[in-house]
């Protein structure tokens, strides 16, 4: 069977597909699959495929539950120094998301507690990174992402450049946890294993800059109780678990912004990018 792929012209493919087909073949004799088992995964692929359109990706889904996508960023993104460490990339991450600029507004009309987030982008010398690039994503206080929506509204994702000082800031929502979508196969399959769908509270980050490995990561609130639950997928890292300090109605918002009597939370996040290899 492996003999099969020795004419593979790519060296890469090659040592993938015989690493993928011996490990399949070993999977099947280990748990002696039965014939039915195997056209239940056939159908639980086509189901997958099926719901999966351009808002929406079952297929990231299962790698995140599986633990696959963690693995994967583990490979890819090795310790190096004190740089940021990287977290799974989700399924709801959208190109051309709105400029905000420094200080701006990711939330838009989405719902849910006023947060302000700010930091620094550095490089493990300790020097900013001026210029770096900041997308921001992250759910409304339903759980639900703006493409999840059917209007095509664009809500709770933006953009933002570092300053000379490699300092950002920017208003957001307070994360809460949330389910992720689970009225597909992934979802009849983490019902079937009696796991939880629930998501740990988080806020979206990809931050890039010429030169710098781009980070994909994510920050958790610590007071979340998700937190002693799990996440289901696997994304929580000690080191991204930040405050996320609740400010009484009233408090003086940082930039001058009028809350009125509306309570908020502000969270400080300090970048650090790791070299491009």
């Amino acid at each position: 069977m492996l003999a099969s792929f020795e004419a593979t012209p790519d060296p890469r493919l090659h040592e993938l597909m015989r690493s993928l087909t011996g490990h399949l073949h070993a999977f099947i004799r280990e748990t002696r699959l039965t014939e039915q088992e195997w056209q239940r995964g056939i159908d639980f692929l086509t189901a997958a495929g099926h719901i999966t359109d351009d808002k929406r990706q079952e297929f990231i889904l299962l790698s995140d539950v599986l633990g696959a996508s963690m693995q994967i960023i583990a490979v890819n993104n090795g310790a190096y120094r004190d740089a940021t460490e990287a977290t799974v990339f989700g399924p709801f991450f959208v190109e051309d998301s709105p400029l905000i600029g420094n200080g701006g507004d990711i939330a838009a009309d989405a719902s849910g507690t006023p947060c302000w987030v700010q930091g620094t982008v550095r490089d493990t010398e300790g020097n900013p990174v001026p210029g770096a690039r900041i997308e921001v994503w992250e759910a409304d206080e339903t759980g639900h992402y703006d493409v999840q929506y059917p209007d095509g509204r664009v809500a709770g994702r933006g953009h933002l450049f570092a300053g000379d000082d490699g300092s950002f800031r920017f208003w957001c929502l307070t994360p809460t946890p949330y389910p992720i979508p689970h009225d597909g196969p992934v979802g009849a399959l983490l019902d079937a294993v009696r796991r939880s769908p629930v998501r740990a509270a988080h806020l979206h980050f990809m931050v890039s800059a010429e030169r710098f490995r781009t980070l994909v990561t994510h920050i958790f609130v610590r007071a979340d109780p998700q937190l002693a639950i799990g996440d289901a997928v696997f994304g929580v890292k000690d080191s991204l678990i930040k405050d996320f300090a609740g400010q009484p109605a009233g408090t003086p918002a940082p930039d001058g912004r009028d809350l009125g009597q509306r309570t908020w939370h502000r969270a400080q996040f300090d970048v650090v990018l790791a070299p491009a290899r």
